[in-house]
């Protein structure tokens, strides 16, 4: 699913317009970032939560060389999902 599917689920569901949908989805996904960004986690209780990880830094092998390349230390973004939807996945 896209986010252009998932903008015309929210349309469905609540009977709201394409564009209400669309900002809707925009405002959770740009509030989810930030408190990402600031080292906050997001926690939706039966969804999953949202972190972020710090990664240190470490040597690789690039594929096609073989040559050694350094990867530097960064922070990345991580999703736990929430018994929920584990087990509407299952």
């Amino acid at each position: 699913m896209t986010k252009e599917g998932l903008i015309e689920v929210i349309v469905s569901k609540i009977n709201c317009s394409k564009k209400d949908a669309g900002e809707a989805l925009e405002a959770i996904i740009d509030a989810i970032t930030k408190s990402l960004a600031k080292g906050e986690d997001v926690t939706i209780t039966g969804f999953g939560t949202f972190s972020a990880k710090k990664r240190a830094a470490r040597q690789g092998v690039n594929p096609k060389t073989g040559e050694k390349i350094s990867i530097p230390a960064m922070t990345v973004p991580k999703f736990k999902a929430g018994k929920g939807l584990k087990e509407a996945v299952r």
